[in-house]
């Protein structure tokens, strides 16, 4: 059992950065794939980037790519989405998500992950 607790998100303007941080409770953390998701009004739940159990692969929505970085720190159980050259159209609600135990690898559907934060709000003004 995983649960997840999303914070960093504000207001910031266009061109600025942010710093989500997704802290997690449960000892199977470390084994854990986890990702990030958004949803902006209206919209459904989509993609942002995701990493495996130890960091060493990742992937990211063409959208985000060269302007988000995710990491996580397994000591700290957290995971972290750096994100920076921020447009306006980043606005949304991010989620951190885990995928179940022993499903080791990365995926990019909401329907792949069992376990959802309850998100933070990110607003980037023009």
């Amino acid at each position: 059992q995983v649960q997840l607790v999303e914070s960093g998100g504000g207001l910031v303007q266009a061109g600025g950065s942010l710093r989500l941080s997704c802290a997690a409770s449960g000892r199977t953390f470390s084994s854990n794939v986890m990702a990030w998701f958004r949803q902006a009004p209206g919209k459904e739940r989509e993609f942002v980037a995701v990493i495996n159990w130890n960091g060493g692969v990742t992937n990211y929505a063409d959208s985000v790519k060269g302007r988000f970085t995710v990491s996580r720190d397994n000591a700290k159980n957290e995971m972290y989405l750096q994100m920076n050259s921020l447009k306006p159209e980043d606005t949304a609600v991010y989620y951190c998500a885990a995928r179940p135990l022993g499903r080791t690898t990365i995926e990019t559907s909401t329907t792949q992950y069992h376990y959802w934060g309850q998100g933070t709000q990110v607003t980037v003004s023009s």
